[in-house]
């Protein structure tokens, strides 16, 4: 399984959700090339240089085929590297995915990020304030554009593989539910949608326990149900299922 980071961000903050699932999946949490630790590219790279640049992560660690399990920008590169490695995929995971017109312009995506670092613990802070400071101004604005041209939706409805989605009912960089179940409904896909009360973006981050639980309980086919280790902390609720997600599996 291979966690991939959001905007401007490193892997770190996904770490929280990466350990509480490394116990059952062999776990790669790394930084994408111009992003966090990792070294810069001779070239600014966008999505789908994106996608091939983790493709060739798990080529040198002989890597066959894996889950992915992305945030916010993470979830744009999971959908193209699906798109252009298929044989590589078994399952894929996108949690608060952004980049689609909702974040556009950027004076509109700056203001919900705003409002989005109101609503997350205070400890994130001390991860993403360096991880944006290294990635530095001109790097945000060449991203974000090259996430504005991205086809992101129809990637994500062409999707031929089963595929979570989760979001959070706190995030201002996402629709409503009533509209992503519009969205969600426009095919016949194997998408299936789960919000988690009280969780704003950064999910991977402030809600572990819960996040990694849904993804368990996707991976192997059960209904998805609350977290019986955190109880009362967050709801979870199914908002829509594709067509041609797999049924779940009552089990004892």
């Amino acid at each position: 399984m291979m966690h991939l980071h959001g905007f401007g961000m490193s892997g770190r903050y996904l770490l929280p959700t990466a350990e509480v699932l490394a116990d059952e999946f062999h776990t790669y949490v790394p930084d994408l090339p111009g992003f966090g630790r990792s070294g810069q590219p001779s070239r600014p790279l966008e999505v789908p240089e994106l996608a091939d640049a983790a493709a060739r992560f798990l080529d040198d660690r002989g890597v066959e085929r894996v889950s992915l399990v992305g945030n916010s920008m993470g979830c744009p590169v999971i959908c193209e590297f699906a798109f252009r490695h298929p044989d590589r995929v078994d399952r894929a995971v996108l949690v608060s995915p952004a980049g689609g017109v909702f974040n556009q312009p950027l004076r509109r995506a700056i203001g919900q990020l705003a409002r989005d670092g109101g609503r997350e613990p205070v400890r994130l802070a001390a991860v993403a304030t360096p991880d944006y400071v290294r990635f530095g101004v001109p790097s945000t604005l060449r991203m974000f554009r090259a996430l504005t041209e991205y086809p992101a939706l129809e990637r994500l409805l062409a999707l031929d593989l089963p595929t979570l989605v989760v979001l959070g009912d706190r995030d201002p960089l996402l629709p409503g539910s009533e509209r992503v179940r519009e969205v969600a409904g426009q095919t016949e896909n194997s998408v299936l949608v789960v919000t988690i009360e009280g969780a704003a973006h950064a999910i991977n981050f402030s809600h572990p326990g819960e996040l990694a639980h849904v993804i368990r309980c996707f991976m192997d086919d059960r209904p998805i149900t609350d977290d019986p280790d955190s109880p009362g902390h967050a709801r979870v609720h199914e908002i829509h299922r594709g067509p041609r997600h797999p049924v779940p599996l009552e089990r004892d």
